[in-house]
């Protein structure tokens, strides 16, 4: 190999170590959509209708997708992951593309977001008023019918909290979405980082059923994770097929 070809392969692994790290980050947050127990309490003031069952245990299959478009490294890992007592697991069950990707970015991904709620740290990304405060959004931005906002402003700066809104349906009884930017880069070659994640309530419980990330790195352009969640047990009872049938998001391909 040339010189010049070995300079880009050695750009190609340090690009997907970064994007590991922002990836990773946002995992954290998304590890904030399931409920812990203890933040089943009452809702802050702005969207006092809203309660929450806590989720103390859950199996979910899940698809992760990762790419980065200025070196066209793409790849995909599918897995099962679960929470109990004995903490978070995940069983790998296919993946494929991108060894970059797939080792530095996705698995990498599940190691965090494994050594996050081992640690004990999942709680800095619960939507609750010890990391946030909440402001209703309705007159600062105009809302889709049926839907009204509420404003996220983090209590300190963390890589597990984000500066936007919580999207809650009219009545303000069921978290729709979270959409913001990361309130503190995961690291100097991350300048910017949005995240998208819907919810859904399956037989009364409401879980995440998708996280979109899209992350600006520095000389590597723009990187982009989506991930897909398809619950089949939550606090030990199987989802219904109904239930499992009514959320629109689908599995990325």
């Amino acid at each position: 190999m040339s010189r010049a070809g070995e300079r880009f392969g050695d750009w190609m692994s340090t690009s997907a170590q970064r994007l590991g790290v922002c990836v990773a980050a946002c995992t954290l947050v998304m590890a904030g959509g399931w409920l812990s127990a203890e933040e089943a309490r009452p809702a802050p003031a702005a969207i006092p209708a809203l309660q929450e069952t806590p989720v103390k245990s859950y199996r979910a299959f899940r698809r992760m997708h990762a790419v980065n478009e200025k070196f066209d490294q793409e790849g995909w890992v599918d897995c099962w992951t679960s929470l109990n007592d004995s903490g978070f697991q995940y069983e790998i069950v296919s993946e494929r593309g991108s060894d970059y990707i797939r080792e530095k970015v996705l698995k990498t991904l599940l190691r965090r977001e494994q050594e996050l709620i081992a640690g004990g740290n999942a709680s800095r990304a619960d939507l609750n008023d010890a990391n946030y405060e909440f402001t209703d959004g309705v007159a600062a931005q105009e809302p889709t019918a049926g839907e009204r906002v509420v404003l996220l402003k983090p209590k300190r700066k963390d890589v597990l909290l984000v500066v936007g809104k919580m999207v809650i349906n009219e009545n303000g009884t069921e978290l729709l979405r979270v959409e913001g930017r990361l309130s503190k880069n995961p690291s100097f070659w991350t300048s910017l980082v949005d995240v998208v994640r819907e919810f859904a309530r399956l037989d009364g419980v409401r879980v995440p059923v998708s996280t979109d990330t899209v992350a600006k790195l520095k000389f590597a352009g723009t990187s982009r994770m989506d991930v897909r969640y398809d619950c089949e047990s939550i606090n030990g009872r199987p989802v219904s097929i109904a239930a499992r049938q009514s959320v629109s998001v689908p599995l990325a391909r």
